[in-house]
Formats: structure tokens, sequence, C-alpha cells
């Protein structure tokens, strides 16, 4: 299964469950592809997440060598509606249009939270993304590959996680893996 069909398969669980989100946050975190250019920034590639925060879901991402307001509209495009879109100070941000309120917070990271806590994750779990890491992606399809796995997997996984939580006696025990399984 390639990584469009792991996408496409991911998006149509999140559209059968969920129709409509109140807050949605966009993030965006780079890394690199075979290996660190030369460049003055030494990013190339960059993963651009929208993410719920009540169910905390990747509701759409994108990976591709820009960041450009074209491509965050194609991703705000095939996501939910949502009532309100959070955003960080980048200035691809304000060309795009949201249907929503766009909250675009350009002191602090306070409005995208849980994007970039998401996105701490995606650099925890997957060790193409570590910072401080010799693994590289060969090829952009490799990576995008992984994080449409990633990304079925984690929201399946919060899913559950926020099911136990609805149904779970006070005192019993957190949450984790174990139960998913």
């Amino acid at each position: 299964m390639g990584w469009s069909q792991h996408k496409k398969r991911a998006a149509a669980r999140l559209s059968n469950r969920n129709n409509y989100y109140d807050i949605l946050e966009l993030d965006e975190l780079y890394w690199f592809v075979f290996h660190k250019p030369r460049t003055e920034t030494r990013e190339n590639v960059y993963l651009i997440t929208m993410v719920s925060r009540n169910p905390r879901q990747i509701v759409g991402f994108d990976i591709a060598y820009d960041k450009t307001f074209e491509r965050i509209q194609d991703i705000v495009d095939s996501s939910p509606a949502a009532s309100e879109y959070h955003t960080d100070g980048y200035w691809g941000y304000v060309d795009t249009h949201f249907p929503g309120k766009h909250i675009r917070n350009i002191r602090d990271k306070s409005s995208t939270y849980t994007a970039e806590s998401v996105n701490a994750d995606l650099r925890h779990y997957i060790p193409i993304l570590a910072r401080k890491s010799r693994c590289f992606a060969r090829k952009l399809s490799t990576l995008k590959a992984v994080v449409a796995v990633f990304v079925d997997a984690y929201n399946q996984f919060g899913l559950a996680k926020q099911k136990f939580r609805q149904h779970r006696e006070k005192g019993d025990l957190p949450f984790s893996v174990v139960d998913f399984l």
C-alpha cells in the first residue's frame, strides 16, 4: 500500500467520524531528504500538519519542498470545516482563505500548542524526523509513506484513548499502548 492510499484511508476514517471540528491548528516543521543541504537555513523539506484539539487528531498533512500558501490552501480545502483556525506567524497563512475565523499568533506558540506537541511526537516516533539523527529518507516518497502510516496509527490510538477515558472508572490505571493492542 502506497503513501497516498494510507493518506486517503486516514482521511476517510476521520471524515466518517467527524464532519466538523471546533478548533484546528496548522503548523509546519522541516527536515532533509537524502542529505543536509549546504544552504544558509539548511532546510529542504516541509511537513505541514493540521491538527484538531479535540479529539487530538492529525486532520491533514502535506510534505513538499516548499510551504507556499497554495499548498496550505489545499490542506485547508481537503479537510473538514472548523469554527477557528489557529496558526503561527508564518506569512503563508495570511494569503490562505479559511472557512472559519483565522487567529494568527505572531508572538508565541500559545495558539498552536497542540500542533507543536504533535510535531514533537512526529520527531520522537519517526527516526527520520529526529533532530539529531543520521537518518535521512533517500526519497520524498519514502518520507511521505512513513508519515502516512504514522498518521493512521496515531489517529486510531487517539480515538481509542479518548473512548477509554470516557468509560474509565475513577482510580483505573491510565491508558497505555497495552490497552490499544
